[in-house]
């Protein structure tokens, strides 16, 4: 099937409130063109500087999510045009991003990025940290990052039920933080779901899902 059919298929299956992120990192801009083509105006790349290059190619309606672990160091090089950062896993890191947005005149959204797999090999904050970093006096002072949700992954297992708990229970973290009376904050994007696990993440409440695979075909990473 052709990016552009894989494409309806899966949005076929989204409710309307769900916001599709194609991850295309390490494909060509002809793929991305062709996505594009179908409709698709949000990517997902990992790495900023081949993100930077296809910004610099595609027509400038697209929007650029960054959904991999970000360097502080580079954060300079995506902060004229990056839409959305998925991938916050330090208070240092959102201070850098403020201190990028700042000089490009910009607030630039995040998602902070939460510790829900069993593995520990994901980045992210736990629900302790996440809590404390809210109630930070220096939070209050950033002018130029938007907190605008929370992003999760789960375990990479077969075993369905951990993946909804997983899920389940970042999804009743972000509600925590809507609701409470100390944190003013009112989050609208819950990050979580894969093309293994989407379904399972959008019947926990995701609001933004991230595919790659099922749009593009299997990745080459010679």
């Amino acid at each position: 099937m052709s990016i552009k059919d894989n494409l309806s298929t899966i949005k076929a299956t989204l409710p309307t409130h769900v916001t599709l992120v194609a991850v295309s990192k390490t494909k060509p801009v002809s793929d991305l063109e062709e996505a594009y083509n179908a409709g698709q105006r949000v990517f997902g790349e990992n790495k900023i500087q081949e993100m930077t290059d296809k910004w610099e190619q595609l027509p400038k309606d697209i929007e650029w999510h960054m959904i991999g672990h970000v360097q502080r160091n580079k954060v300079k090089y995506m902060a004229p045009y990056v839409s959305l950062i998925h991938g916050v896993d330090s208070f240092k890191l959102l201070k850098e991003i403020d201190k990028q947005g700042a000089k490009c005149d910009r607030v630039i959204k995040c998602l902070l990025q939460v510790h829900i797999a069993e593995e520990d090999t994901k980045f992210g904050f736990d629900e302790n940290e996440l809590l404390s970093i809210f109630n930070l006096e220096e939070f209050a002072l950033l002018k130029n990052v938007e907190v605008v949700g929370l992003m999760g992954m789960a375990t990479f297992t077969e075993d369905e039920n951990q993946i909804a708990r997983e899920f389940k229970g970042l999804k009743g973290l972000f509600d925590k933080i809507n609701a409470s009376t100390t944190i003013n904050l009112n989050m609208e994007i819950l990050s979580m779901g894969m093309s293994g696990d989407y379904k399972i993440a959008i019947e926990n409440g995701s609001t933004m899902v991230r595919i790659g695979s099922s749009i593009f075909g299997a990745r080459n990473y010679q």
